[in-house]
């Protein structure tokens, strides 16, 4: 999930940066040292979308930098368990397939992609199902639900189940969507 947060930290301009316009030197500052990391509480910081209060600068003796205390927003993205994503799949490997939801690759594993045992084809790296015939490749819109979150130093890992009602490839939803309009196949799946 994408949410916003205020947070407050101390930032240090250096000093050849004291003529520039001190908000706009925070921000850089604050992207710097906030974008593309991870954080255990936050999850991953998308982006710092602005400088709210700037307070008082200090100086410290032996550093020839300014110190500010200041407050401004981050966008974050962490997936919470539960939550139904929609995602492209990135990339198919023996596995499982990987899945790009907002910042994040996620991995549905092949025990997970759905009611039918998928087999990797190396030579097209595509997903086939036994039963179903049916593909996941590359590029592949789907549907899907987080069943498992660890968040490390560097990394978040997130695990994906499509294997239930109106999970899945985007064209599998439609199909089964179809099915439950006709009574007749609606009766043949069951």
């Amino acid at each position: 999930m994408y949410y916003s947060v205020k947070v407050k930290d101390t930032l240090r301009v250096p000093p050849n940066r004291f003529d520039e316009d001190l908000s706009q030197v925070l921000v850089e500052i604050a992207r710097e040292n906030f974008e593309g990391k991870i954080d255990p509480d936050l999850g991953f910081i998308v982006a710092v979308t602005e400088i709210e209060k700037i307070y008082q600068g200090k100086l410290i003796s032996g550093d020839g930098g300014a110190y500010y205390e200041t407050d401004f927003g981050l966008l974050c993205y962490l997936p919470e368990i539960g939550e139904v994503v929609t995602g492209e799949v990135v990339e198919c490997v023996d596995f499982g397939a990987f899945v790009r939801i907002g910042t994040i690759d996620a991995l549905c594993h092949v025990s997970q992609i759905a009611d039918d045992y998928f087999r990797y084809i190396p030579k097209n790296a595509v997903l086939r199902g036994d039963k179903s015939k049916r593909d996941l490749l590359v590029n592949t819109r789907v549907r899907a639900r987080v069943i498992a979150v660890s968040i490390g130093k560097t990394a978040i890992r997130v695990g994906l189940t499509m294997r239930q009602d109106s999970l899945g490839a985007i064209d599998w939803i439609e199909e089964w969507k179809k099915d439950l309009k006709n009574p007749k196949k609606a009766e043949e799946a069951a």
